[in-house]
């Protein structure tokens, strides 16, 4: 038995179903599982339910698969920066279930630690808690979110070991290590996957166990949303002054 697998093609292959709930690892367009999204577009799968952060941007990201009209429904906690989302969410094509961020990152953890829901005070009092019990606890009321458990998770990792071990970097470890936990079965891209050997155990953010299939990511130049710097005129008066 093996976790590797050649592409991401194949370690998608009749793995992903119409209809299917899909967590998807990253932050804006930073530590997104490219190679994976592109494999989920191409597999022609819809009606998705896509459990993310955010929907990346036009053109690039988790934008790939609203183009490809195969998103149902979207659970996220931000969307800003994604035009053709805007533009189908007001058309009535999509349905959207904003989030706050830090429940969104906790309902994937409770998913993936088997915890079915838990109390919050976030939302309370907003359209977050329509239609959603309530409780008192200590005088103060509290919304249940429920766990999020998705039927495939796809995470971009920077290092891997040949039995899933995954270390991620810098702001890619915000959403792929709950992601990670959270799938029934859990598709991980690395860019370096050690051939012999193991990871050092003290570095190991997401155990293997979690992890079902393994590739190697192919190298990428990785995208920024938004880039601002100041212009170069305004910078030297400042460094004058």
């Amino acid at each position: 038995m093996t976790k590797r697998w050649s592409s991401a093609a194949e370690a998608l292959r009749e793995v992903v179903q119409d209809g299917a709930t899909i967590a998807v690892g990253g932050f804006g367009l930073s530590g997104n599982p490219t190679d994976l999204i592109e494999a989920l577009r191409d597999t022609g799968a819809t009606d998705l339910t896509i459990v993310s952060n955010n929907m990346g941007v036009d053109g690039k990201g988790l934008g790939i698969l609203l183009e490809n009209r195969q998103v149902r429904k979207v659970v996220a906690s931000y969307v800003g920066e994604n035009k053709l989302f805007a533009k189908q969410f007001l058309d009535g094509e999509l349905e959207v279930e904003f989030t706050p961020q830090g429940t969104l990152a906790e309902r994937l953890r409770a998913g993936g630690a088997g915890i079915a829901g838990f109390y919050t005070k976030t939302g309370v009092g907003t359209p977050v808690a329509e239609g959603k019990p309530t409780e008192v606890f200590d005088g103060e009321t509290y919304v249940l979110e429920r766990g999020i458990v998705a039927d495939v998770a796809l995470v971009h990792a920077f290092r891997a070991d040949r039995e899933g071990n995954l270390v991620f970097r810098h702001t890619a470890r915000n959403f792929n290590p709950i992601v990670a936990t959270a799938g029934r079965l859990t598709i991980a891209e690395a860019e370096e996957v050690l051939e012999d050997g193991y990871l050092d155990p003290n570095t190991v953010v997401t155990p293997g166990i979690y992890v079902q299939r393994l590739v190697t990511a192919a190298p990428r130049v990785k995208d920024i949303e938004q880039r601002t710097v100041r212009p170069a005129a305004a910078t030297s008066e400042a460094a004058r002054s």
